[in-house]
């Protein structure tokens, strides 16, 4: 019997984290605020297979793919029904951002192929590292951070209902400077960043503003990806003030997850400034991610 989904909704909620707590995850996307703010874009469904919660995702215009399986069960089983799943389809059988752990099981089927997926591993972090920004290689983000120290006009607050409309004006701007109209990628990233906000309320994330001259120029949310890993999913500072992502970056953590001993900041999806800026935070490894698939 071919597997029912169901597109991914606050109705999935309890089912999701149900999982997601008996069996914490290690890769970025898989939070439910992850999945709920992206669902639009990546039309991710779920269902339950062979024990394990089971995501399906369709990008526009792209092969549709499953992500790593969660849970406890025949995995085996698991693997030959998405794969034959998918050729019922139409489809090439394809699992993406698979995690070293769970490469060799899946990769013992007839035929499939593995690839490393270097642009959507994740940056592990140490938390400490970038709360006391230590030693010569934090010494550009340490006098960034002690320079707003030395500016009284600056504030901390966490993010509430009331401020997220503050925080919308930021992303305007940000969109503005940013050209975000000629950029479907930064449009998808600012549905996502509505998504979260619009939801606050019944989403899991904590949040935070830095206010400077009493005016939101940058904020940021994260959660717990699990018991020793917080993961921040989006981070956004006015891009004409120098040095604030640095201090967004460490007083959120300094603030809300300075007992958590790791920190993910997600991936950089290939894009050479992205990954220059994650690597000069030093991090402690790359959570791997793997493609695997069967050729045609």
């Amino acid at each position: 019997m071919a597997p029912s989904f169901q597109p991914l909704s606050l109705a999935s909620q309890r089912l999701v984290n149900d999982f997601f707590q008996r069996y914490p995850p290690e890769i970025s996307e898989l939070t439910f605020t992850n999945l709920f703010i992206w669902r639009n874009y990546y039309q991710f469904q779920v269902t339950v297979l062979e024990g394990f919660l089971t995501l399906l995702a369709q990008l526009p215009g792209s092969t549709p793919f499953f992500l790593p399986p969660v849970g406890q069960g025949d995995i085996k089983a698991w693997g030959a029904t998405v794969f034959q799943y998918l050729r019922d389809q139409g489809h090439q059988p394809r699992l993406s951002r698979i995690p070293a752990s769970l490469v060799e099981p899946l990769a013992a089927f007839p035929g499939v192929e593995v690839l490393f997926d270097r642009d959507n591993s994740d940056y592990l972090y140490r938390t400490q590292n970038l709360i006391q920004l230590s030693g010569n290689r934090y010494h550009s983000p340490k006098n960034h951070v002690n320079r707003f120290k030395k500016n009284p006009s600056w504030e901390y607050q966490p993010l509430t209902p009331e401020r997220i409309e503050e925080c919308l004006n930021l992303q305007e701007a940000w969109c503005r400077l940013r050209q975000c109209d000629e950029s479907p990628s930064l449009q998808h990233e600012e549905q996502a960043i509505l998504e979260a906000f619009k939801h606050i309320d019944v989403l899991s994330y904590r949040g935070c503003v830095i206010r400077l001259g009493g005016k939101v120029e940058a904020f940021s949310l994260g959660e717990l990806l699990n018991p020793d890993t917080v993961v921040i999913h989006l981070e956004k500072a006015n891009p004409e003030i120098q040095g604030l992502y640095a201090l967004i970056n460490q007083q959120f953590l300094e603030k809300e997850w300075s007992g958590v001993p790791y920190v993910n900041r997600e991936q950089d999806l290939g894009e050479p400034g992205l990954r220059k800026a994650k690597e000069s935070y030093h991090p402690e490894t790359l959570v791997e991610k793997f493609i695997l698939f069967i050729p045609a």
